[in-house]
């Protein structure tokens, strides 16, 4: 009991020394992690209607299973992406934030706007799976923010999440700037499913859980190996969307 006063003490003591901060502007707000007003009505929400096998938005309703140009030009290996935000103002400086600023208490908020936009996909029999790091870069980072985004969905949704159903075998360099086709060939044979946790996917519906979907070649890359174990169908839930020519991450 005196312990837990104590720290009670010095938590509120540190609010009032170091408020809560908002992650995008620095504006002070009432909780960790939290956006002030401003930021919040700026974010670029994503809302219906929307492709139906990207999850980007449509500029109108075109009937149930519509699909946008990039997806019928271009199919993704996934059943299904959704996303909360397109990669732009606010939710770009978020991802940033939690990505390389190493602001872990935004992945709460993230996770449970990501929650509420794919509720279609998120049903009891689904498996939360992040894209996993290499352990090279696990070890410099410290956090894999896809894990973090991860539990974050599972405790809004009542997901389960499985952390290890996925490795990445083979270190890769950094996505950005890199071409499409540049994309997919530096995550080519880069990951796969360790054999303990075969048994857990078959059969199971997976959702793949990441920061934003730029090309989709990460994605894809993981959605083909769990397919291989015997995963019955892969979705993908991102915080963001990206433009895959403009606004890569």
């Amino acid at each position: 009991m005196v312990l837990s006063g104590l720290r009670r003490t010095l938590v509120a003591g540190f609010d009032v020394l170091l408020p809560p901060r908002c992650p995008v502007c620095e504006a002070v707000t009432a909780d960790n992690g939290s956006l002030c007003p401003e930021c919040w009505t700026r974010m670029p929400f994503i809302s219906a209607p929307w492709c139906a096998r990207l999850g980007t938005p449509l500029s109108h309703d075109l009937g149930e299973g519509a699909l946008s140009a990039r997806a019928i030009a271009e199919p993704p290996l996934f059943d299904r992406a959704r996303a909360a935000t397109l990669y732009q103002g606010p939710a770009r400086d978020l991802v940033l934030a939690l990505k390389f600023g190493g602001r872990r208490d935004v992945a709460g908020v993230m996770g449970r706007l990501m929650a509420g936009n794919g509720r279609e996909i998120l049903t009891p029999e689904t498996l939360l799976v992040p894209v996993p790091l290499h352990r090279f870069r696990l070890w410099q980072r410290r956090f894999n923010q896809a894990a973090l985004l991860a539990r974050a969905v599972g405790a809004a949704s009542g997901v389960p999440v499985v952390l290890d159903a996925l490795e990445r075998r083979r270190r890769t360099r950094q996505q950005v700037g890199l071409t499409a086709r540049e994309r997919h060939a530096n995550v080519r044979g880069a990951f796969a499913v360790p054999d303990a946790a075969r048994p857990r996917l078959l059969g199971r519906p997976v959702v793949l859980v990441d920061d934003v979907l730029t090309t989709g070649s990460t994605l894809s890359a993981c959605t083909r190996v769990l397919r291989q174990a015997g995963a019955s169908r892969v979705d993908v839930l991102t915080f963001a969307i990206a433009d895959p020519v403009t606004n890569e991450l």
